[in-house]
């Protein structure tokens, strides 16, 4: 009986020194909002992520230094709540020891996790965050070193959606609405309106709510009354319908347009016809006609039964470079990460060409702005930065 257990005690180490001497895989960290009110985003941040991850793996692994290795995602929800995204952060990076993170997208949760993982020195992608506090050091004003976002920032989509107002849609006059309590909204709405006003426009209505709010009585009479020309809504796909069903209640006939918030194809479930002609700035554009893109598009449908929109195409761009940068960096370090995603120019994503300056985590992006019509979103042009 003796022996018995001593050599079972020497198979249990036998397997055990296998397990651990032998680990051909590498933990990455995906943070979603996969509940709360934006839970559209976290599914396709979380299947992007999922179907680049089958991709690598289905070829065996990706190569690092001469050495494959599997790779695994460690899944987190944010709920779009600041606390949850960082103890998120915390714990892919105490617990789970991962080698990188993608994600949060919402900037509420983006800026507190990003705090997290730089302290930690852990790689931090954003695919879709586009407040300017995500990549800045809040003591020092300068750029974080180790996180990086896939999209443009909202200091561009501002402005370039002010010029498509006045230039395109041949606004003089527009009103604002917006949440008061979103970061990244109240950021949108403040930069198109310095812009159209720069522009010698006039914001005849510069309108808040909050987080939750379904009457918006007040603030359309006020901007009905204000006798806009256009009216711009950065607010959440989720709040979209609503508020453009009020509007035209209220008879504001004008156009509406929106920023990359609307993006979900939820959207075009839950405002049906009262959204069709809007405008909405965007990442990425499912209609194209670049073989990379019908490529993802066909592989996603074939995986999800769905259209990819543009967070989807963030995130699996997001898992593109991450995988560009361990490829580069030699070993499957943090540290060498980081300096491999930094040095990543002209990366062809499916929402464009990617260029990080060293630096920086602000890649070099172009905006693309859909129009919905007939019950789709299509692409009408491309604004380069």
């Amino acid at each position: 009986m003796v022996r018995f257990y001593a050599a079972a005690f020497v198979l249990l180490l036998l397997i055990a020194g296998c397990s651990n001497g032998k680990d051909d895989s590498l933990h990455i960290g995906v943070i979603a909002e996969l509940t709360g009110d934006i839970p559209a985003v976290g599914a396709s941040c979380k299947n992007a992520a999922e179907m680049a991850v089958k991709t690598v793996n289905d070829t065996g692994g990706i190569d690092i230094g001469g050495k494959k290795y599997i790779l695994k995602l460690q899944v987190e929800d944010s709920a779009g709540r600041a606390e949850q995204a960082a103890s998120a952060a915390q714990k892919l990076v105490t617990r789970d020891k991962v080698i990188a993170i993608i994600g949060p997208n919402a900037s509420s949760g983006a800026i507190p996790a990003s705090e997290i993982a730089e302290t930690a020195k852990v790689p931090m992608i954003s695919p879709w965050s586009t407040n300017p506090k995500t990549t800045l050091d809040p003591r020092t004003g300068k750029q974080k070193t180790y996180v990086f976002r896939a999209c443009y920032m909202d200091s561009f989509q501002g402005r370039v959606l002010a010029a498509f107002a006045m230039g395109e849609l041949k606004a003089k006059k527009a009103a604002v609405l917006y949440d008061v309590a979103s970061e990244v909204l109240k950021g949108q709405a403040e930069v198109f309106k310095k812009t159209f006003e720069e522009k010698g426009g006039t914001i005849t209505g510069f309108e808040t709510y909050t987080t939750g709010n379904k009457d918006f009585t007040v603030q359309m009479t006020k901007i009905k009354n204000g006798s806009p020309e256009l009216i711009f809504l950065p607010t959440y796909y989720s709040d979209v319908p609503l508020q453009v069903q009020q509007a035209r209640r209220f008879g504001i006939t004008e156009p509406i347009l929106g920023s990359d918030a609307w993006g979900s194809h939820d959207l075009l479930d839950l405002c049906g016809k009262d959204c069709d002609g809007s405008f909405f700035s965007s990442h990425f554009s499912a209609n194209s006609t670049s073989p990379r893109v019908k490529k993802f598009v066909d592989d996603y449908k074939a995986l999800y039964g769905s259209i990819p929109d543009d967070v989807a195409a963030l995130t699996y761009d997001s898992l593109g470079l991450l995988f560009e940068a361990m490829k580069r960096a030699g070993t499957p370090t943090p540290e060498a990460i980081k300096n491999a995603v930094q040095k990543i120019t002209g990366f062809q994503g499916v929402t464009g060409t990617i260029t990080f300056h060293e630096g920086s985590g602000d890649p070099d992006k172009s905006v693309v702005i859909l129009q919905i019509k007939d019950g789709e979103f299509k692409w009408f042009t491309d604004v380069k930065p």
